[in-house]
């Protein structure tokens, strides 16, 4: 009766390359051994997956077919034991199944006769061996990483926004790429403005180029590698840290943590989670006059055209045509525009009010650098008393978590201070004309925007009666404005008057009269 056998043919990937691996070298090698110990070959298998684990295509495939045809195969052949496996207990299971299929594993190059108790000190040798050297190229890669991260270089695949560059020497590194990086830094910047909430940014973004998921997106924005920052884990005794890295950052590290802080929940932005389409931008602000409810936006077919109404879900059924309720709206913003003779007031009043909060923010700035130098100085301290065994271990380790979290907030209060101290001569300029022109502004907006500047002037929800608009407060600083016209405006007498007189009208509102 003649002896059957299975050819098992295994090479992972990084394993392609390497001479006496190829799958021809030892379906050659195999089929000679077969000839000369005159066994038939039956199938012959090929792998080509990591020898880690048992879970593998085409072995899983062969041990079906084993099992189905069962005692009508003697042998499983490969050249190594290291090409059965590469896990010392996963392999002793595995042989014990074959066994029970009637099945002898062996390997032509290294052979065992496993009947022999002895042997099997030899089996557990090689098959220990090749775990080991998987073991340690896995803990040289990982040290490898782990250095690089501490040496600011980032590794794996390059996030949203960035690509995986090299440099001439074989560096590998990462770049800002547009117009990903542009989409990127909208999502921040439009996530800390508050106007929309996370899900309805990603569904902006994604118009914008955005291509990934949005848990992917929400795994971005937590990632401080787009402020200059990469993450190094916490490993045996080396603490988790933040290092600088070695790429240019896409945005700053104060729009970093406002943005963090409003997923956080700890930062109050009226952000109202209202989707919404151009032709409703008072969506989620607009009440019901009848019964307060908010109301939603819905459109009619016409004979000619599509009608678009604000109206009520509620049994009231109010409803009002958008176009209109959205005209009202952009004709009661003219009454909060500064009148343009009071522009020069505006503009020294913000002027000054700018210069006193860059002093502040200076003095602010002096002195948390003052707390984070001496909160090191503890730290250093401390270390100097663990070195002298005046402290031990456990209470070095409290101190040291202590001073680094407390570093780590100074530091990240200390990065949301403006640094821009420079003229905002231009900047008012075109600040103060948009403020006169606010409603031909408001239209101008993209959709965003336009929600922003609503959110700004109403604090509260507003609502229409009898085609005026009516909320429970408004901005102080727009109120402000409002008082101001309605003074001037009530002048008769033609009189000329002395603008900067009219500042004690909004001291109580917050501004400051211009000092001279």
């Amino acid at each position: 009766m003649s002896i059957i056998a299975d050819l098992y043919i295994r090479v992972s990937t990084d394993e392609q390359a390497e001479k006496g691996y190829s799958q021809r070298n030892q379906e050659e090698v195999l089929r000679k051994y077969c000839s000369i110990n005159y066994i038939e070959v039956r199938n012959v298998i090929y792998e080509d997956h990591s020898a880690k684990t048992f879970n593998r295509p085409q072995w899983n495939k062969l041990l079906l077919n084993l099992k189905r045809e069962k005692n009508k195969c003697d042998f499983v052949l490969f050249t190594k034991w290291d090409r059965f496996s590469r896990n010392a207990g996963d392999a002793y299971q595995m042989i014990s199944v074959l066994r029970k299929l009637g099945v002898e594993p062996q390997a032509i190059e290294q052979p065992l006769d496993l009947s022999i108790p002895e042997n099997k000190m030899m089996l557990a040798f090689y098959l220990a061996a090749p775990e080991v050297e998987n073991d340690r190229r896995a803990l040289n890669t990982f040290h490898g990483m782990r250095r690089a991260k501490k040496e600011g270089r980032y590794m794996g695949t390059a996030p949203f926004g960035y690509a995986n560059k090299s440099k001439e020497d074989g560096t590998k590194y990462i770049a800002l790429v547009e117009p990903a990086a542009s989409v990127m830094r909208w999502i921040f910047e439009e996530i800390a403005r508050g106007v929309f909430n996370t899900e309805q940014v990603y569904h902006l973004a994604c118009r914008r180029g955005f291509t990934r998921t949005k848990s992917n997106m929400w795994g971005l924005i937590r990632n401080p590698i787009y402020y200059g920052k990469i993450f190094v884990p916490q490993y045996k005794d080396e603490e988790s840290m933040l290092v600088t890295g070695q790429h240019e950052p896409l945005i700053s590290e104060g729009l970093f943590y406002n943005v963090q802080d409003i997923l956080d929940g700890k930062s109050r932005i009226y952000r109202p989670k209202i989707k919404t389409v151009v032709e409703f931008p008072l969506r989620g602000f607009f009440n019901c006059p009848k019964c307060q409810k908010k109301l939603q936006g819905s459109k009619c077919k016409g004979r000619h055209k599509h009608y678009y109404y604000y109206h009520c879900e509620a049994q009231c059924k109010f409803r009002i045509n958008s176009e209109i309720a959205n005209k009202l709206f952009t004709e009661n913003l003219k009454k909060y525009q500064p009148i343009p003779e009071v522009k020069k007031l505006y503009t020294s009043v913000i002027f000054e009010t700018h210069r006193e909060l860059a002093n502040n923010a200076g003095e602010q700035k002096r002195r948390l650098l003052e707390q984070i130098k001496d909160y090191e100085l503890r730290l250093s301290n401390a270390r100097d008393l663990l070195l002298t065994s005046k402290i031990d271990s456990d209470d070095y380790k409290l101190m040291k978590d202590d001073y680094t979290i407390r570093i780590t907030n100074l530091e990240r209060e200390l990065s949301s201070i403006a640094k821009d101290r420079h003229s905002i001569e231009s900047l008012l300029n075109k600040g103060i004309e948009n403020l006169i022109k606010m409603n031909e502004a408001y239209v101008d907006m993209d959709l965003s925007e336009a929600r922003s500047l609503i959110g700004l002037v109403y604090p509260e929800n507003f609502t229409i009666r009898e085609n005026k608009i009516q909320t429970a407060r408004v901005n102080k600083i727009v109120e402000s404005i409002y008082l101001i016209n309605k003074e001037l405006r009530d002048k008769k007498n033609g009189a000329k008057d002395d603008f900067y007189l009219l500042s004690h009208r909004v001291t109580s509102t917050g501004f400051k009269p211009v000092t001279f």
